[in-house]
């Protein structure tokens, strides 16, 4: 297994080199995708072993995580891990999606945050599982942590993926890679892992309201081609796949 860590990063200064380093400690390969960051992320980066890879203006997640996937497979990655660069994911955990990877090799593999109620903030718990429902509809399966961008992904979907097979054109992409993986045969597992909330981070980009709204659209726009998918719904009512890996 070749795995490359991809990070988006859009003004991330005060976690991305704490990130980095220490996916760097987990795989040898990492790509980081400055999305447009004017408050110095790039500059945190000197002098790491790392590719940084710069738009010059903000384009969105999205497209951060596409132009990440883009270098990943030319580098050859067989698998491919993201991670946010805002410090909410401990890169530690790394290793234990891989190995979950390296049992299932044909699935996404998600790190849920969700069995962490604890310390999951109330509102974006509660949207959190409002895009679940809706996207497992869709996908046709339960699925934990739509929301949680650690994952890894099997190269071979992201190869036969396309910009065009999207509907949404913003940070819905995650979302949506859930349901047309689904469709090509590719469904997810989740890992569970703490979520953390640094105070030094920078605000959350997570808008509740809005940004579960635009999911829904999406989601719509998947449901009504296919004349709802009723099947899809009572498919997705039962209990996410959840496994833990041997390592601690």
């Amino acid at each position: 297994m070749s795995a490359v860590i991809v990070i988006p990063a859009y003004e991330e200064a005060a976690c991305i080199r704490d990130v980095a380093a220490r996916a760097l400690a987990a795989c040898p390969t990492v790509v980081v995708v400055d999305d447009g960051s004017v408050d110095g992320t790039s500059a945190q980066l000197e002098g790491l072993d790392v590719r940084v890879l710069r738009h010059a203006e903000n384009r969105g997640k999205a497209d951060a995580l596409w132009t990440g996937f883009t270098a990943a497979l030319a580098l050859g990655a067989t698998a491919v891990v993201t991670i946010d660069g805002d410090g909410q994911h401990d890169p530690d955990d790394i290793p234990r999606l891989l190995e979950v990877h390296a049992r299932y090799p044909d699935r996404i593999v998600i790190g849920s945050r969700l069995h962490d109620r604890a310390n999951f903030p109330a509102r974006r718990y509660y949207a959190n599982r409002t895009a679940g429902f809706w996207i497992s509809w869709a996908a046709g399966y339960p699925i934990a942590d739509t929301q949680s961008g650690f994952r890894v992904y099997p190269a071979h979907l992201l190869q036969r993926l396309r910009r065009e097979d999207f509907i949404g054109r913003g940070f819905t992409l995650e979302s949506e890679v859930l349901i047309l993986g689904s469709r090509g045969g590719v469904r997810s597992i989740a890992v569970p892992i703490a979520g953390i909330y640094p105070k030094t981070a920078r605000a959350s980009h997570f808008r509740p309201v809005a940004d579960i709204a635009l999911i829904v659209v999406m989601v719509a726009g998947h449901l009504l081609r296919r004349g709802m998918y009723p099947l899809g719904l009572w498919r997705s009512l039962g209990k996410p796949e959840l496994v833990r890996p041997e390592r601690t």
